[in-house]
């Protein structure tokens, strides 16, 4: 009987030596000399499998940097370059195959479906770290603006994993620069600001009105 690992092996040679993917399930499992019915117990179609390809990858990293002994001493920004950091890293693991899907699978104005398993994993591992940052007041807590750090955070995701498959720098140096100064930009803008202060400073003065207008001169 197939297993799960050896449909997916079976499906990363196929793709990334016809740099396309099967014709059908048919001519897939006729190549490996399974049946239909091993396939479909492990998997849905071919996009299933790189979805799952995707969410393994995102997960393991995860799973990984939560585990250092120095995580819980990490700040928000930190845990979040760490996590970048470390990403890529997991993904040279599997480079050809992530520039195969996300080349052949790239959306204009949406994301990719091989990354709609990624999506929401990411975004609750970022609402975790914001959330931390929050109470610690790293972060500027902002009506209606602290509920879209997250966004903010995913289109970071989406810019860095463009940036990356495209690097051909020695090491991919000019990914980790991308990473440094995209995170740090970032957490800067969800940082407090002289605008927070001046904000707050108008909210005082509109709380206020009635004395204002007894101290004018």
């Amino acid at each position: 009987m197939a297993t799960a690992q050896q449909i997916r092996k079976g499906y990363l040679d196929y793709v990334l030596t016809n740099d396309e993917k099967p014709k059908s399930v048919y001519i897939f499992v006729k190549k490996l000399k399974i049946t239909e019915a091993d396939f479909y117990q492990f998997f849905s179609s071919f996009e299933s499998i790189e979805k799952t390809i995707w969410f393994e990858l995102t997960f393991e990293t995860i799973t990984k940097i939560k585990a250092q002994e120095v995580w819980l001493q990490y700040t928000a920004r930190e845990k979040m370059l760490s996590f970048f950091y470390s990403y890529l890293e997991n993904l040279k693991n599997e480079r050809s195959f992530v520039i195969y899907s996300l080349k052949h699978h790239r959306g204009k104005f949406s994301t990719p479906d091989v990354l709609t398993g990624v999506k929401p994993i990411f975004e609750n591992f970022a609402q975790e770290i914001i959330e931390e940052g929050l109470d610690s007041g790293e972060l500027a807590e902002r009506r209606f603006l602290s509920k879209r750090y997250k966004d903010a955070l995913w289109v970071q995701f989406a810019f860095i994993l463009n940036f990356w498959i495209n690097d051909d720098s020695e090491g991919f140096e000019k990914s980790d620069e991308a990473i440094e100064k995209g995170i740090n930009v970032t957490f800067d803008l969800f940082q407090h600001s002289p605008i927070d202060n001046l904000l707050e400073y108008g909210k005082f003065l509109s709380r206020n009105g009635k004395f204002a207008e007894k101290m004018r001169f």
